[in-house]
Order: C-alpha cells, then sequence, then structure tokens
C-alpha cells in the first residue's frame, strides 16, 4: 500500500478576506494529511477559491479554471467560494470541473473528497442565503511577514450594485475572546503584522453585543503581534473614538481604507450608500486632526448607472479637495439580481475607461504628494520578500512602500529608517 500523500494545490482569487479562509481550509487538509504544493506545480486536486465582486473577477476565475484544466486534464477540480455560491450552474458548464462548493460548503471540502475520479458532471455543494448563518474562523499563516485574520463576515447592508449580502449572508462575527485566541496563534507563528479582514469591519459585534473599537482595545494587549493595520472601514461605521484609538496607540497602523464610491450625493443615493459627501469628509478631517501624515485610501466606482459627465466632474473635484493618499478606482461592473443591472442610464464602456483613466492619473498625483510631505520622516518598516530587481520592499506604519538593497537578515523584521529619495513610481529608498 502507498504512503503517497495526496498532493493539494491552493489558488486565491480576490479579497484578503478570502486569502485567509484558503489558509483556514488549508490548514484542514494537511491536518488530514494531505501534502500541500505550489500552483505552479503538479497536484492531484486543485482548489480554486473564486471571487465575483465585479465581472472582471468573474472572467478571471474562469481564465484560471480552464487554464488549470488544460495543464492538467486528470488532476481533481475544485471550485469554491463566492464565485461558486452565485455562479455555479455557469461554473458546471466548464468541461473537466469535477466539484463545486458554496461559501459555507468549502470549509467541509474533506467530506466531499472521498472520490476524487474526474467527474463526467460536477458535484454541486451550495445552500441559499438564509442557511449562510455560520462564522467559520480563518486567518492565513504561511506569510512570516503578515497574517490576514478575519474577525467579520457577510453584509446587512444592501447597496444596489453589490452582490456580496447574497453570496456570504448577513453580518456575523466571532466574539472578542476568538479573535485575540487566534492573535495569540498568529504570534506564536512569529508573525508582526495582523491584517484585520472581513466584509465590513465596521460592523463587528452585532452578533456577539460588542463593538469594533473593544475588539481594537484588546488585541492591542497581545505580546508579539506589533501592528494591526485595519482592512477597510465604511466612513459611517468610523467612529470618532476609533480613529483617536488608533491615534494614541503604539499598535494599530496610522493607515484607513475608507470606501467611498462616489463624490456625488446624487449617485451615493442611487447606491443606497449610508452616508453623505459631508460624512466621508468629517472623517478625513478627523484622521488628518490627530494623524495629521496617516495614510489615507478611498474606492471610488466610476460609470455608475444615471452617472452624468457632470456626476463625474462633482466626484472629481471633490476627490480633488480631500486630503487622501491614493485611490482604488473601479469601473461599474453589472450584477445580475442587483438593483443597478435595471437601472437606466447605463454607461457606455469607453465614457467608464476614460473616467477610470482620470482617477488612476488623480490616484497618482496624490500619491506622490503625499509622499512628498512624508520625505525624510523616521518611520519603521516592516520588510517582506526580495524583489526580482535585487532589493527588498516593505510599507511603512502609513502605508508607504519603500525599498532598499536586498539583504535576507531583513526579512520579516521590523526596522527604524528615514525615508530618503523618492525613486520610481512614487516610491522611497531608505
Amino acid at each position: 500500500m502507498s504512503d503517497r500523500k495526496i498532493k493539494v494545490a491552493f489558488h486565491t482569487l480576490g479579497c484578503k478576506l478570502n486569502f485567509s479562509e484558503t489558509s483556514a481550509i488549508s490548514r484542514k487538509m494537511e491536518d488530514a494529511s494531505y501534502q500541500r504544493v505550489p500552483f505552479t506545480e503538479s497536484a492531484d486536486i486543485y482548489v480554486i477559491h473564486g471571487c465575483t465582486v465585479t465581472g472582471a473577477a468573474d472572467k478571471k476565475c474562469r481564465q484560471v479554471i480552464k487554464q488549470t484544466i488544460r495543464r492538467s486534464p486528470a488532476s481533481f477540480i475544485v471550485v469554491a467560494g463566492c464565485y461558486a455560491q452565485l455562479r455555479y450552474e455557469e461554473i458546471a458548464g466548464i468541461p473537466g470541473v469535477d466539484l463545486i462548493l458554496g461559501t459555507n460548503e468549502k470549509y467541509d471540502i474533506l467530506n466531499y473528497l472521498g472520490d476524487t475520479s474526474k467527474r463526467k458532471e460536477p458535484e454541486i455543494h451550495h445552500c441559499g442565503r438564509d442557511e449562510l448563518l455560520m462564522f467559520n474562523p480563518s486567518f492565513s499563516g504561511s506569510d512570516r511577514t503578515r497574517a490576514f485574520l478575519k474577525i467579520q463576515d457577510g453584509c446587512d447592508y444592501s447597496c444596489s450594485y453589490c452582490t456580496i449580502p447574497i453570496a456570504r449572508g448577513r453580518s456575523r462575527n466571532q466574539p472578542i475572546s476568538a479573535c485575540v485566541r487566534d492573535a495569540v496563534k498568529i504570534a506564536e507563528l512569529g508573525i508582526k503584522e495582523i491584517v484585520l479582514t472581513g466584509v465590513n469591519i465596521g460592523d463587528f459585534g452585532k452578533s456577539t453585543g460588542e463593538t469594533f473599537h473593544d475588539l481594537l482595545k484588546e488585541l492591542s494587549g497581545v505580546k508579539g503581534i506589533e501592528r494591526y493595520r485595519i482592512s477597510s472601514v465604511e466612513p459611517n461605521l468610523l467612529t470618532d473614538d476609533i480613529i483617536e484609538l488608533v491615534a494614541r496607540s503604539k499598535k494599530i497602523q496610522p493607515h484607513f481604507h475608507i470606501p467611498l464610491q462616489s463624490g456625488s450625493d446624487k449617485i451615493l443615493a442611487k447606491m443606497r450608500r449610508r452616508y453623505t459627501r459631508e460624512v466621508f469628509t468629517s472623517r478625513v478631517k478627523k484622521i488628518r486632526e490627530f494623524m495629521p501624515l496617516a495614510g489615507i485610501g478611498a474606492d471610488v466606482i466610476v460609470g455608475f448607472p444615471g452617472e452624468t459627465e457632470n456626476d463625474f466632474i462633482e466626484s472629481y473635484e471633490f476627490l480633488l479637495s480631500l486630503d487622501l493618499s491614493y485611490l482604488h478606482v473601479f469601473s461599474y461592473s453589472e450584477r445580475d439580481g442587483t438593483p443597478a443591472a435595471d437601472m437606466p442610464g447605463q454607461i457606455d464602456k469607453s465614457i467608464k475607461n476614460d473616467r477610470s483613466k482620470k482617477l488612476h492619473e488623480l490616484s497618482e498625483l496624490k500619491k506622490r504628494k503625499f509622499n512628498e510631505k512624508c520625505s525624510g520622516m523616521q518611520v519603521d518598516v516592516l520588510w517582506e520578500t526580495e524583489e526580482k530587481t535585487g532589493y527588498i520592499s516593505g510599507f511603512t506604519g502609513n502605508y508607504i512602500r519603500v525599498f532598499t538593497e536586498y539583504d535576507h537578515e531583513l526579512e520579516g523584521k521590523i526596522k527604524a529608517h528615514t525615508l530618503g529619495e523618492i525613486v520610481q513610481n512614487g516610491n522611497f529608498t531608505v
């Protein structure tokens, strides 16, 4: 009888939350004597953890699935996660897929791998939105630099363009005590930074009667973790006490990523967002009051149905007026089953591309101006891994990428530096 372990490889698309969940699923499989190998190597089972937040994400998932099947047609192909939850029929139409697991079912993957022979038709397991009730804890631990810790899942918002509440269910979280236990486990791995992830993390505590502010205070006491980074918080949930806590904290990094989506109140209302431009402005001003050199990024969607040229100009000028560090720009993507998909005034792709280009250029301008303000700062840099150029890169607490000549002793270490010369792409050397 052969003692050869079954080889499994994972490929994750999408958000930091997906990466934390892939790590948790991988650990379960390794505990069950499966051998994890890189996705580029030969494997008996390939698990593709997909994302469906945009049409581009769907397309990327399909490409990865088809490329994997072409490369290894005899292997057992599993597609899991949000893409599998919402687009299982589409995936089932791809010849060579063997198993499709939705949002809940992906955590029970071991129960579906009794027979990994190729199938004529894929086996599909998914549940309805009302059954997405469990919180499945997870964190990533394979990267020695930082870990993604899942603290919350699901969303109770009903933004008119978004399918994530359908794919992941209602907002829920594990208690603070469980988050602290996970942070201790991460510290035991020697990891220095934790990124707090979820679908709507500012909503943390809704299912346990706690608050995100309370969580941040408790996590700050975990020994061995030197940095916490907040992945993204809705502006209406980014309270004064959270901002003031970050300003006082030695561990929570002065970096905020705040979804804006539009600088037009008219479009924000059509999107069913829960704030106005005034609220967003107040959050940026509050951060700058307490942390003048904090990194502040924003998500923006261009080409939402009904967005006129005047609406876009209003949004552009609003963004121009804000003291932001960078933008993440997305073109509106029609999602089946959302109210926005049926709205009049759908925008031509060429117009979306033009507006997106203008905001990307604005983002680069803001990034450079922010970096110039930070030149000469004394900073702590968490160094990552070697770049192909023979340099090593890392991030400051306020989310500026910096470079220096590669030294393996720096990897995974936090070191004090002075920000030096701004080099290519507006980044720094030290």
